[in-house]
């Protein structure tokens, strides 16, 4: 059952990159599939930064620093995924959209929620 959350938030979470390339100029995103695979970029990126940093710093954190780095993972993952093209104007617009997304459908990452299950246990 625990996989088939992930693979539901992993969904969720290339569907609303996909409104976000919709709606944001110089932001898109080629296909689902290359939503879905920004998607895990994204996550890990973001599992790495909290890894090093902190939860404070992290692009799924609160805050102008965790705005900040949102910004940046999104821009640095187009060169990682084929078919997304992100300018640096795109990134900032397109991690304020997906902010204020997260905070009507907040959407945990799998690093997230397995951390949250532990703290529970």
């Amino acid at each position: 059952m625990q996989f088939l959350g992930h693979v539901v938030r992993f969904i969720v979470a290339a569907l609303v990159l996909m409104v976000v390339g919709w709606i944001v100029p110089q932001f898109t995103v080629g296909g689902f599939g290359s939503a879905l695979l920004l998607a895990l970029v994204i996550a890990l990126f973001g599992w790495a930064i909290e890894g090093i940093f902190g939860k404070k710093v992290t692009p799924f954190g609160r805050g102008i620093v965790g705005f900040l780095v949102s910004a940046l993972v999104i821009y640095l993952a187009q060169f990682i995924v084929g078919g997304v093209s992100v300018s640096v104007l795109g990134a900032l617009i397109a991690a304020l959209v997906i902010g204020i997304i997260d905070l009507f459908i907040p959407i945990s990452t799998p690093f997230e929620a397995g951390k949250n299950r532990r703290k529970n246990s």
